[in-house]
């Protein structure tokens, strides 16, 4: 099989040498070529690949197109492929990661996820539920954390023994995984007007309506240097935010309706304890149209609010 390695790069200079060193054995097994989506760096990431990864194909989209809208200028670029092995910069590969993933694509299966760890060797939690009414309340009114135990009140996946083994999920974060080529035609592009976060949500989500199922691969694992999501107010909001714009596409008025409440209750009840991200997520929430967008760089926007 050929394997197209696609990664979205914006201002990753620093993780960029450590993650193009763990891909000889990360990929060991595999015949692959490098692609790279870099959506208008300020720094010196394209002359990093240009140094360390002369054979990679760099695409320079000239703006902050996003990570579903890098994912797709990559692929558009990626030639001929039987799979696509997605990428963050920020992963450390551990041997033989690639060929497990890429050899868990088979039958129905047309997304493959591995276990990811943090720098310190915690386990992420990455598999999730499909969001719903319960379980945003669950989470909102015991911590998705607590909540997690119960499959009906949250939408993160906690028991341990999920992770042991290989374990049909929802959808997972989409920081490494694996997507067969048949799934990437049968689902088409990456959808862009969510720039970033919950865009793997979609898609996964929109892999299952059309027969795909996303399986983690216990065998495979990769360390992930991690984002700031959870400490960056305007990131946290859009994540938030986009968590109900996807919900919306999916669900009646009503039941968004509902639903952004519950996520509001969540935010809210978090904004009184002094969490500052929440506070921002939380004003975003109750100030109706617009908020997501103006979150979105006018450049990479592409509709919704």
């Amino acid at each position: 099989m050929t394997v197209a390695v696609v990664v979205v790069t914006w201002n990753s200079a620093e993780v960029l040498p450590g993650f193009l060193d763990s891909l000889p054995k990360g990929l060991a097994g595999l015949d692959w070529r490098l692609v790279v989506a870099d959506n208008a760096s300020a720094d010196d990431t394209v002359a990093v690949l240009r140094e360390r990864a002369p054979e990679a194909v760099v695409v320079e989209t000239g703006r902050n197109a996003g990570y579903a809208g890098g994912i797709n200028a990559a692929l558009a670029a990626a030639g001929e492929y039987s799979a696509v092995l997605i990428c963050n910069p920020d992963l450390r590969l551990a041997e033989g990661c690639g060929e497990r993933l890429v050899g868990g694509l088979s039958g129905s299966t047309g997304i493959a996820v591995p276990l990811l760890y943090e720098a310190d060797g915690a386990l992420i939690r990455t598999l999730r539920r499909e969001s719903s009414i319960p379980r945003a309340l669950g989470e909102a009114v015991i911590g998705n954390r607590r909540a997690g135990r119960f499959p009906y009140l949250s939408e993160l996946v906690t028991d341990p023994s999920a992770y042991a083994r290989s374990t049909v999920t929802d959808w997972a974060t989409g920081a490494l995984m694996a997507v067969s080529g048949d799934c990437l035609r049968a689902c088409g592009p990456w959808d862009e007007s969510f720039w970033l976060y919950s865009e793997e949500t979609e898609f996964c989500l929109r892999a299952r309506d059309r027969g795909f199922r996303t399986r983690l691969e216990p065998t495979a694992s990769a360390t992930h240097l991690g984002g700031d999501s959870q400490v960056s107010p305007r990131l946290w909001t859009l994540l938030t935010l986009n968590r109900v714009h996807l919900y919306r596409r999916r669900h009646s008025a009503a039941a968004t309706a509902v639903f952004r409440a519950a996520v509001l209750l969540r935010e809210a009840s978090r904004a009184v304890l002094g969490q500052g991200p929440s506070r921002a997520a939380a004003r975003a929430l109750l100030s109706g149209g617009g908020a997501r967008t103006r979150l979105i760089p006018p450049e990479a926007r592409t509709g919704g609010s």
